[in-house]
């Protein structure tokens, strides 16, 4: 199942991923000590997630014209460069430029972020869940690079996290080197007739609008409950910045080490179950939060919590996939990741608000509701899906 273009994209998905990892990490830490508004700590975060939800429009229109070839190299540069501009941010201490920077970032992300449907394209339609898992199990080595980068190199400059942000510089413009020998699928619009659906057409098919929601409200809740974990473990309850990201760590081991399985599961079991079961891992994850505001409730939450968003996310993604036509992929794909990523810049940008006013644990009972909502819909969802 492996060829070139894949491994490529796994490269990609290594290196390209580090900035994600250290902005959830280190943002908010960084914007706390920038700003007297405690709760704006998080907005950094948020605009990262903010500019990755519009740039996935801009994002499929560009590779719909230019090829992934073009894009994921275009992104690569970018994530460099204002990786650059934060350190600078920070060296500055200019909390506007910091928040500019991780903006641009979350646009390059977005470009990343088509990896997933890039690697679909590269293997046959039996192959998709286990070609998503692949990528998405990559996570895993981009989350122990960025995390050991924060330990590493936050005091190589006299001004902490700027040598963080430096070194994540080196390691996103990588992947531009290895996708000089990416090769662009070939063009279907002279192939096939171009799509003249609508955006609400395409929403129309209810497996559709089911893949959107399991993969949004995975990442809705995701993000809300990850983005606040550093502020209140580090801030409000005194650990340190180690056992932070240790925790922090074992909850990306948890969103993408499942992959392993995941693909296979979709394949034996269908979509439906598996997002059935991605929503009791999530609930879970609120009761053990609710109940155990400790170090070790912590891990074992946000592990839940990473594996439950695995479970909606490859499940939404791969369901995507086989629902649309291919000459709407693009259309659908940006669709599909505005609104997911919109979601999940909703629940980071609340995250420090409700967080601040509130309690951790009113923080996580706000997302029982969606994922209720994902559960009616999913039971009363009668079209029938692939694998089910």
């Amino acid at each position: 199942m492996i060829n070139r273009n894949l491994f490529i994209l796994s490269v990609g998905q290594i290196f390209s991923f580090t900035s994600p990892v250290v902005s959830v990490l280190l943002s908010g830490i960084i914007g706390s000590s920038m700003t007297n508004i405690n709760y704006l700590a998080t907005l950094p975060t948020a605009l990262m997630i903010v500019g990755t939800a519009f740039g996935s429009l801009i994002a499929s229109k560009i590779m719909k014209m230019k090829g992934r070839k073009f894009g994921f190299s275009l992104a690569a540069i970018i994530n460099s460069l204002f990786s650059l501009f934060c350190a600078y941010a920070i060296l500055i201490d200019s909390f506007k430029l910091f928040c500019l920077g991780n903006l641009i970032i979350g646009l390059s992300v977005a470009f990343a972020q088509q990896y997933r449907f890039a690697a679909t394209e590269s293997v046959e339609k039996l192959n998709i869940p286990k070609a998503i898992s692949i990528i998405l199990l990559l996570g895993i080595v981009a989350s122990l690079l960025g995390a050991n980068i924060v330990s590493v190199t936050k005091d190589f400059h006299h001004t902490t996290y700027v040598g963080s942000y430096i070194a994540m510089s080196l390691l996103t413009i990588i992947p531009f080197f290895f996708f000089i020998f990416y090769k662009n699928e070939e063009k279907i619009e002279s192939k096939i007739i171009k799509s003249q659906k609508s955006i609400l057409e395409l929403l129309s098919n209810k497996n559709i609008q089911l893949s959107i929601l399991s993969a949004g409200i995975g990442y809705t809740t995701m993000s809300t409950l990850m983005t606040a974990t550093p502020i209140s473990m580090n801030m409000m309850h005194g650990f340190s910045l180690f056992s932070t990201g240790i925790v922090l760590q074992m909850h990306v081991v948890g969103m993408f080490l499942p992959s392993l399985v995941t693909g296979d599961l979709i394949k034996n079991f269908g979509h439906k179950k598996i997002i059935y079961s991605g929503i009791i891992i999530l609930l879970i994850t609120i009761i053990i939060h609710f109940n155990f505001e400790t170090y070790y409730g912590y891990m074992i939450g946000l592990i839940l919590l990473g594996i439950g968003w695995n479970f909606l996310f490859v499940s939404g993604t791969s369901l995507l996939v086989v629902s649309y036509n291919k000459e709407d992929k693009f259309l659908a794909q940006g669709v599909n990741d505005f609104v997911v990523f919109s979601s999940q810049a909703l629940g980071s940008l609340s995250a420090g608000i409700i967080l601040f006013s509130t309690s951790w644990q009113t923080l996580n009972l706000i997302c029982l509701p969606l994922l209720i909502i994902l559960l009616l819909f999913s039971l009363f969802n009668k079209n029938k899906l692939e694998n089910e």
